[in-house]
């Protein structure tokens, strides 16, 4: 199984959601993030006052799948997230070891999958 990491734009939100349904996926986490890459922040004027504001609202999405849907999911991701600008975002794919599904107790794929 792979946990695939997104951290993207806020209103690609929906754009990332409706790709992931296309490509069958159904269940997927959602946080609201802060932080910055080589955008760096940037700085604003408030009351006549500039400040410089560090850490950008970001979304970050997590998806478990098994290993033979992780490449289609990635794929969907960086096709739907995508602008062609700086803070786009990023896409990590890490090994899961297990999944435990709390109600039934089944392990590994079927903890993750949607039957």
């Amino acid at each position: 199984m792979k946990k695939i990491e997104a951290i993207i734009k806020p209103f690609k939100l929906d754009d990332a959601k409706e790709a992931l349904a296309q490509a069958g996926i159904q269940g997927l986490t959602v946080s609201e993030v802060k932080g910055f890459g080589r955008q760096k922040g940037h700085t604003e004027l408030y009351r006549g006052a500039e400040y410089v504001v560090d850490f950008l609202p970001k979304i970050k999405l997590e998806i478990v799948v098994a290993d033979d849907q992780a490449e289609k999911v990635v794929r969907a991701l960086q096709e739907s997230c995508q602008t062609g600008k700086i803070g786009d975002g990023k896409i990590f794919v890490l090994p899961v070891e297990d999944a435990i599904r709390i109600r039934t107790g089944e392990h590994g794929e079927e903890a993750v999958s949607t039957t």
